[in-house]
């Protein structure tokens, strides 16, 4: 135990500072709070391409486009919204299909979009998560379900491939087996969290922040962005 202590303290001394991005990540307030925001990122994200290079700068250009003139301020617009004129911003048809299913149901709840996102999230469940509303959409994976149920207060880890690589090179440094099972490995994680004094939360941003783009980390590459979103 205290290997495997001493070797996670030392992937997240790297990233000093990553606690306030994970609480602001908790508490529902990423991209200034904006939840259309938040959605449109997750389904963005959601066809794996580069988050930094890829997703963030045309979520940017959503939120100038759409939200900030506030043609899409809340989550009904975004389901309402036409797929071609939102094609002008990102033209991946699934992503939008995503983002706007997604809206759809949240924005039936009655609720504001703050208030949905975080009420879904504290119902949902992980073992259940292919009856879920939103992880029965067609196109939300595992992976975009978990990134929404954090964004909606959930403390937990996506199972994305840099996350597995990363967590599985700890685990193989400890001298523990790697896991391959997404759900095994979601709830193996959350166990080394807890055991490290860690959040799985933190855990899951760290894998992120430590790749290196160039000769420098995410975490210090974005140091400026990282606030913002």
């Amino acid at each position: 135990m205290l290997l495997l202590k001493n070797i996670v303290d030392s992937y997240m001394r790297k990233v000093e500072g990553l606690k306030e991005y994970c609480e602001r990540c908790l508490r529902t307030e990423r991209w200034g709070g904006s939840v259309v925001l938040m959605v449109v990122d997750a389904a963005f994200t959601s066809i794996g391409l580069n988050y930094f290079t890829a997703v963030v700068p045309k979520v940017e250009l959503f939120s100038k486009r759409f939200v900030e003139p506030g043609l899409i301020n809340c989550l009904n617009n975004l389901a309402e919204a036409d797929i071609e004129i939102l094609r002008s911003v990102w033209r991946n048809n699934r992503s939008w299909s995503i983002a706007k299913n997604i809206a759809a149901y949240l924005s039936s709840l009655g609720y504001s979009d703050r208030e949905a996102l975080r009420i879904w999230a504290s119902n949902s469940t992980l073992e259940e998560w292919r009856g879920d509303p939103i992880g029965g959409i067609k196109g939300v994976g595992l992976v975009t379900y978990q990134y929404l149920r954090m964004m909606g207060g959930v403390d937990t880890v996506m199972p994305d491939k840099i996350v597995k690589r990363v967590i599985n090179k700890i685990r193989l440094e400890a001298g523990l087996n790697p896991v391959t099972d997404d759900l095994e490995f979601i709830k193996e994680t959350e166990k080394i969290a807890y055991q490290t004094n860690y959040r799985p939360i933190e855990l899951c941003w760290m894998t992120w922040l430590i790749q290196s783009e160039g000769e420098t980390i995410r975490m210090s590459k974005y140091a400026k962005l990282l606030p913002k979103i």
